[in-house]
């Protein structure tokens, strides 16, 4: 019940992210393949209707974006640590850079040479959620100006490892590294050696991108969602904290909430069970999933209640 059960698909930068952690901490895991965008059938009855990927299941307990499920990993598993030297509110603080600023632009960059491939539900899927059109079409439009993008921030990493270290933040890997390298692998994986043309791969960014690369991804095995879904039925949450009484969302432990992203289609409603500064969790039940607690970072994210949430989509739909 406690091996990490990872649900995700390959070719996503932001899965990459979590199975190098694996690797960087030398874990067993299973791997549940999931579809590359919704409906994700499997998927919905253990997290409530949250919509991204990776998600982390361990039991009953799911663990959502990345930030939070690199959290987790090191709660469980602390060595090696993904946060050398106690810098763990700088390795979140540059992940949370890496991720906002290079993902969008490095993964156009990838569809204006690519974008012929891409199928159009997946598309149509990333323009309704993301607001964002990968189209080749689109990619090409916009490619100096992504290229310009891209470019700039690899020009602090390239400053960053200007003194010869092996990582972004001393002689380990940290999670620092695995953000700032999954959009790069994405763009190289999917553009090849155009994209070596189009951004600054120096050649300190090409052996620290090689040395992220050999951390590996630890030992993998297949797990079916339909296994993944009985592991959940058959285990109990952890227990949680509970909410504290001065929390800032002024919500009490309970109440049923809605859970607020950037994505503001995403149907995410449970029963409250924890909130504290750096987590929230829900309680979702379902047939199939039986009672889980879904985990979400504060990070980005935010829980209103369920009055208030209904209040703002009637308002929005107005």
């Amino acid at each position: 019940m406690d091996q990490p059960i990872l649900h995700h698909y390959d070719l996503s930068p932001f899965g990459e992210k979590v199975r190098l952690a694996f690797g960087h901490k030398g874990l067993a895991w299973r791997s549940v393949e999931t579809p590359i965008w919704p409906p994700r059938p499997d998927t919905v009855p253990l997290t409530a209707g949250y919509r991204r990927s990776p998600v982390l299941q361990i039991g009953a307990d799911i663990y959502c974006d990345t930030a939070l499920i690199f959290a987790e990993l090191e709660r469980r598993f602390p060595e090696p640590t993904l946060y050398p030297g106690g810098q763990a509110g700088l390795a979140a603080i540059l992940s949370w850079w890496a991720d906002t600023t290079t993902f969008l632009p490095a993964a156009s960059i990838a569809t204006s040479i690519i974008g012929d491939g891409v199928p159009p539900e997946f598309i149509e899927d990333r323009i309704a959620f993301m607001r964002h059109d990968f189209s080749k079409d689109a990619s090409v439009r916009d490619l100096s100006v992504n290229r310009q993008r891209v470019s700039a921030q690899m020009s602090h990493l390239a400053d960053m490892l200007r003194d010869g270290r092996a990582f972004l933040l001393g002689p380990g890997a940290s999670a620092a590294d695995l953000s700032a390298y999954h959009t790069l692998w994405f763009v190289r994986t999917h553009a090849g050696a155009e994209a070596d043309r189009l951004l600054p791969f120096t050649p300190a960014i090409l052996q620290w991108m090689e040395r992220v690369s050999a951390l590996g991804h630890g030992e993998r095995s297949p797990l079916s969602a339909e296994d993944a879904l009985r592991i959940a039925r058959e285990a109990d949450p952890e227990p949680t904290g509970g909410v504290a009484v001065d929390d800032p969302s002024g919500l009490e432990a309970g109440e049923t909430v809605a859970i607020r992203t950037d994505d503001a289609n995403d149907p995410i409603r449970g029963v409250l069970v924890a909130a504290d500064p750096r987590e929230l969790v829900i309680r979702h039940e379902s047939e199939r999933g039986g009672t889980v607690h879904v985990h979400f970072p504060r990070f980005g994210y935010s829980a209103v209640s369920e009055e208030a949430a209904d209040t703002k989509k009637t308002a929005a739909a107005a």
